[in-house]
């Protein structure tokens, strides 16, 4: 463990040369002078942690300065704040559906293994799968992932208020490389530390981490069923109920209030709440919460156990609604019977990518043509609507597409 006087020393530096980065007040060659005094200077802590000295050499090899698209992350305060239906329309569609689907077919067998061991439903993984790394496509990215060690480092450093955070997770991922899971080369995180296709950081790596392929090395960057396995592992771990589901739509009834917290389906029932597809509920005794994300416009939803389960995993309410709704049509089921309260009608992936190519073309937009409006194309659309004399709201419309297509 820290010291207290250790650890206060370096959240002070760390306070202080952020503030003076921040401030244009140091040098880039001070700056690095003063991240590579700080790196040699965390080598005794390391040690002091139980990581080798020759251990933290190899990690730290060729590392002579903070990341500054790190800093530049972790000081980026998103002015936008994503309605609901922005954040599923990214998330729960087409393109993530069909993927799931055929990996699903293609990694059966592990898949089967994995239900058996940990009880854990494989389109819940696969749902985590795709919205944690696109499904392993992230780990291929250069602008997404990058050194581990550099990463929180840099954070530990320059960045006062995750420095206590980066530090732990440093010295648990310095600990992960020696135990031989993973080779320095291969140590690769976001720019948080979220590591492998299921994006753990390295304290939850630890605690949860499995060898399912058996090859002795617990890899989530490189082996898929070790990956899933480790995600099953989490959920097992923290409360998961094999055979039963996150949740379900249902319908409210007009003109009233209702009950904060858990109360049986039953109950649920009898105050005139009822599935939106129009069946019963199977486990009526089963205690459930009501959740409208999207206020009495949007769907609504009553949430069982394995709800807050999946919120273990990431605690935010969107999260585990959009782990649960992919998982439910990657499964074969359908979608939301009531959609989401949108101000437009929504295109689908392949007419979201044709907007960004075209907004491209017209050089409004040079970000990844992925299907998923993030800033950059909502950027890009407002320039767009404003060239042609429309409502500058930044929405993927049908009708910006249109007039994209020139009808």
């Amino acid at each position: 463990m820290l010291s207290r006087r250790t650890l206060s020393g370096f959240i002070a530096r760390g306070f202080l040369v952020g503030a003076l980065l921040a401030a244009g007040a140091v040098s880039p060659a001070r700056a690095d002078a003063g991240f590579q005094r700080w790196v040699a200077q965390f080598r005794s802590v390391a040690i002091q942690n139980g990581v080798s000295g020759e251990v933290y050499d190899r990690a730290f090899r060729g590392i002579t300065a903070p990341d500054p698209e790190v800093l530049e992350k972790a000081r980026y305060q998103p002015e936008f704040r994503a309605e609901p239906w922005e954040y599923f329309d990214n998330r729960v569609q087409e393109e993530a559906i069909r993927t799931g689907q055929q990996l699903a077919r293609q990694w059966k067998p592990w898949l089967d293994r994995i239900e058996r061991q940990f009880g854990v439903d494989r389109s819940v993984l696969l749902a985590i799968w795709s919205i944690e790394s696109n499904y392993g496509a992230a780990l291929q990215n250069d602008r997404i992932m990058r050194s581990l060690p550099r990463s929180l480092a840099t954070l530990a450093y320059a960045d006062s208020r995750r420095a206590k955070f980066a530090r732990t997770q440093l010295i648990a991922a310095l600990k992960i490389l020696q135990r031989g899971d993973v080779t320095e080369r291969q140590l690769t995180s976001s720019w948080a530390g979220a590591m492998g296709h299921t994006q753990f950081i390295p304290t939850s790596y630890q605690a949860y981490a499995v060898d399912m392929d058996g090859d002795g090395r617990r890899d989530i960057w490189n082996s898929v069923p070790d990956a899933l396995a480790t995600a099953a592992n989490l959920l097992r771990k923290n409360g998961w109920r094999p055979g039963e589901t996150w949740g379900y739509e249902v319908v409210l009834p007009g003109g009233r209030k209702f009950p904060a917290g858990n109360m049986s389906l039953q109950r649920w029932a009898s105050i005139g709440v009822v599935r939106a597809n129009g069946k019963a509920f199977p486990r009526p005794s089963d205690s459930a919460e009501l959740k409208v994300p999207d206020g009495r416009a949007g769907p609504a939803f009553l949430m069982t156990r394995n709800f807050s389960v999946i919120k273990r995993y990431n605690n935010s309410d969107k999260y585990a609604i959009a782990v649960g709704l992919l998982a439910d049509q990657i499964a074969g089921y359908g979608g939301l019977v009531r959609d989401w309260s949108r101000p437009f009608e929504r295109l689908s992936f392949g007419e979201t990518e044709e907007l960004q190519k075209r907004l491209g073309a017209l050089g409004y937009y040079d970000g990844p043509i992925d299907g998923k409006i993030g800033s950059g194309s909502r950027n890009a659309i407002r320039q767009f609507q404003e060239r042609m004399g429309l409502n500058q709201d930044g929405h993927p419309s049908k009708e910006v597409l249109r007039k994209l297509r020139g009808n």
